[in-house]
């Protein structure tokens, strides 16, 4: 009887996560923040609603499914194309970084590893979540064309600085752990033309799960680095996108829509998941204030950085820099990972905990309170990339 009390617990979970957080989209709250929202009144409600383990585990498959999507949407010749701006860009985002990392440290008394990872976390666009939503933000072409490559490249430099920061305890782990990143990086093409020659050349149709089988592995690799499963999975996505001449199965059109249906199911069980961790304490009216102050300060200086960059270096209408800017604020999957890294790892206090929280919701509902466009019964067209600059 337990069981099969169990079973229909979780078959009903299964079927709420899949339909409440799309139903409050008629609202405009993002969907994933509905699955966050009904993970914590789950923890205040029914605590023991499923097996924690089950949880992660689907959880597991939803993050690395997000981030391997990433890595295969990837194109190289995007970045080639607007290389100056887009370094212009990082410039200006390591240095913003650079100054968050020691105002903390000198004002706050952080430890400079704290420092560096919560400036991570208020300033990294989530760019799964960005990508995904991108096409009902209504912009151009050329507009989305920006969005993506910054975004992505936003992503690959809070990657880099997260693995110095969290493997920088002591020189051995460091230099260790960047040989087995570096044996990574080189072991993932052989891997996966390995698998072309010997198993997809005999079973067609099979790229899918393959990439995606390699995906979590690899993602599981980094987790036990101690950076997190994003890092393993984006780099397994990456090297399919640049073997995708010798493996065009593998980065095709197809696969990609394969990996972000099969993310679009499993990653609400990622938040919902992250919500039912979220401990009681860090909900507090302190937690509150600070969220507010937070996204009261974090959020109007990253649109107006990057509103300033584009309409007096590159020329463009005060509108189209604005919309730009404004569909870059989504934090929200990197601020829950580093939220919880700061927490499990630098034992972070809750408030500072539940504050991030909130600015992540807030920083990730504005593109669609304020850019979203009103949903039409008709298929979407295929994602495309401006030429403008």
């Amino acid at each position: 009887m337990k069981s099969t009390t169990e079973q229909v617990l979780f078959l009903s979970l299964i079927v709420a996560l899949m339909v409440l957080p799309r139903v409050l989209q008629r609202w405009r709250i993002p969907a994933p923040l509905g699955a966050f929202a009904m993970g914590m009144l789950g923890a205040l409600a029914l605590p023991k609603l499923v097996s924690g383990q089950v949880l992660h585990v689907l959880s597991t498959l939803g993050i690395s499914a997000v981030f391997l999507f990433a890595g295969v949407d990837l194109e190289p010749s995007d970045f080639r194309r607007g290389r100056w701006p887009l370094l212009g860009n990082l410039a200006v985002n390591a240095l913003l970084l650079g100054i968050l990392s020691w105002a903390a440290v000198r004002y706050l008394h952080m430890r400079w590893q704290v420092a560096a990872l919560l400036a991570l976390a208020l300033l990294t666009p989530s760019t799964g979540f960005i990508l995904n939503a991108l096409p009902s933000f209504g912009l151009r072409d050329d507009e989305r064309y920006w969005v993506t490559i910054k975004a992505i490249a936003g992503e690959l430099l809070a990657l880099a600085v997260m693995f110095v920061v969290l493997e920088s305890h002591s020189w051995q782990a460091l230099t260790l752990s960047s040989a087995a990143l570096l044996a990574l990086v080189a072991a993932l093409p052989v891997v996966l033309l390995l698998l072309g020659r010997y198993v997809i050349a005999f079973a067609p149709g099979s790229e899918f799960s393959l990439l995606l089988m390699v995906g979590v592995v690899s993602a599981y690799v980094t987790f036990s680095m101690g950076v997190e499963y994003l890092l393993g999975a984006f780099l397994a996505g990456f090297a399919a996108r640049m073997l995708r001449a010798r493996l065009p199965g593998m980065a095709s059109e197809a696969n990609l829509h394969a990996i972000e249906m099969f993310a679009s199911f499993f990653v609400p069980f990622y938040f919902f998941d992250s919500g039912l961790s979220v401990p009681a304490q860090s909900l507090s009216p302190r937690a509150l204030g600070l969220g507010l102050a937070i996204t009261a300060v974090a959020l109007p200086l990253r649109i107006g950085m990057v509103w300033v960059q584009r309409l007096f270096i590159r020329g463009e209408s005060l509108r189209g820099s604005l919309r730009v800017a404004t569909a870059l604020t989504p934090t929200l999957v990197f601020t829950l990972v580093l939220a919880g890294l700061l927490r499990e790892r630098f034992g972070i206090d809750d408030t500072l905990y539940g504050a991030l929280l909130l600015y992540a919701g807030l920083s990730t509902w504005l593109p669609s309170l304020a850019l979203a466009q009103p949903f039409v019964l008709e298929r979407m067209p295929a994602r495309e990339t401006g030429q403008g600059g």
